[in-house]
């Protein structure tokens, strides 16, 4: 993807020797005017469609995505879908309607319970859980996540589930891969479910569908295959996630999403985008991916950073890794017409 950006302060953005902790501000205004054109030549002279739908999950990236849809084609021209099931965080829809309600576009809220139901996504899942947590029941919140200390020391990356009671009792537990692959089935359901349901409105509209991923989740793989990934366009995939805030704030997102902590809002017992995937804080993590890919020399990096050089190279690590193991969420299917062309 495309990593060129309107910089401020930095003669050559990608020139190692100006790696700072400025290096990724940008100009809100000149990069907002940028994506606004790119979305109405899409809309218009590319897809051809009357407008575009956007799912709202209470979240930074769909906020500041919906903000930038009004600016490029007006508030009657944008529909808003809220796609909750029974282990969303009630808050997310509250803070979607408010942010809608801020631009004016109208909004519909489909509830997908019923439909994940019929997948068997919750038995399916809670029957995995159960044979590590025989006492697990409708009445426990769930999260899973990987280990926060990929600073201190070489690891495994295992995942862990947490639950907890009605009285706050918490448990937790390893996952084993095969028990991590049946969960991660079903929590994937869900987001492929609501891309079956923006589809369908947006068909039913002639507009066509916005995604929400941005360059940190696009680069490292944190998106759901026919899912969150399953769009017509991706007009904030070229920024990392701490640029998005920087959008965020210059278009008047509410304060609320703003102040939120990023979460992948999957699973009932709440769970933050670095404890779920990413391990770092994403001021950190988007600096760090920044410094990998223009081969910014480690030592400088690290001095910058405020880390030693030994835990750079333990972050690169785990960076090749996610990135090597979700390759294929960035290109189309191979095929014979590929290799054949090469």
């Amino acid at each position: 993807m495309n990593s060129t950006l309107m910089l401020q302060g930095v003669e050559h953005p990608n020139d190692a020797e100006h790696f700072s902790q400025k290096v990724l501000q940008i100009d809100p205004e000149i990069e907002s005017d940028r994506i606004c054109t790119f979305i109405q030549d899409q809309v218009i002279s590319g897809f051809k469609r009357q407008g575009a739908v956007i799912g709202l999950s209470g979240g930074i990236d769909s906020a500041v995505i919906a903000e930038l849809l009004v600016r490029a084609l007006g508030p009657e021209r944008v529909l808003g879908l809220i796609l909750p099931e029974k282990e969303s965080n009630q808050i997310s829809e509250l803070y979607a309607r408010k942010q809608a309600g801020k631009l004016g576009i109208s909004v519909e809220k489909v509830d997908i319970t019923d439909q994940l139901k019929t997948f068997g996504v919750y038995e399916k899942r809670n029957a995995i859980i159960r044979s590590i947590f025989p006492e697990f029941n409708d009445s426990y919140v769930f999260n899973i996540s990987l280990p926060q200390n990929i600073l201190q020391k070489d690891r495994i990356n295992y995942h862990t589930i947490t639950i907890v009671d009605e009285n706050q009792n918490r448990k937790t537990a390893r996952l084993l891969p095969k028990d991590w692959l049946v969960i991660s089935s079903c929590q994937n359901i869900k987001q492929r479910t609501r891309m079956i349901n923006l589809y369908s409105l947006a068909e039913r509209n002639n507009y066509l569908v916005c995604g929400t991923t941005n360059k940190s989740e696009a680069d490292q793989g944190f998106f759901i295959k026919f899912g969150d990934g399953g769009v017509d366009i991706e007009p904030i995939a070229h920024l990392y996630k701490t640029q998005v805030f920087q959008l965020a704030r210059y278009l008047g997102v509410i304060g609320e999403i703003i102040n939120r902590a990023p979460s992948p809002d999957t699973y009932s017992l709440p769970v933050s985008d670095e404890e779920f995937y990413f391990c770092l804080p994403y001021q950190m993590l988007d600096l760090i991916l920044y410094a990998y890919e223009h081969q910014v020399p480690s030592a400088g990096a690290a001095r910058v950073l405020s880390i030693s050089e030994e835990q750079l190279a333990r972050i690169y690590r785990d960076i090749r890794a996610k990135a090597r193991s979700t390759w294929h969420l960035r290109v189309l299917p191979p095929s014979l017409d590929q290799e054949l062309a090469q």
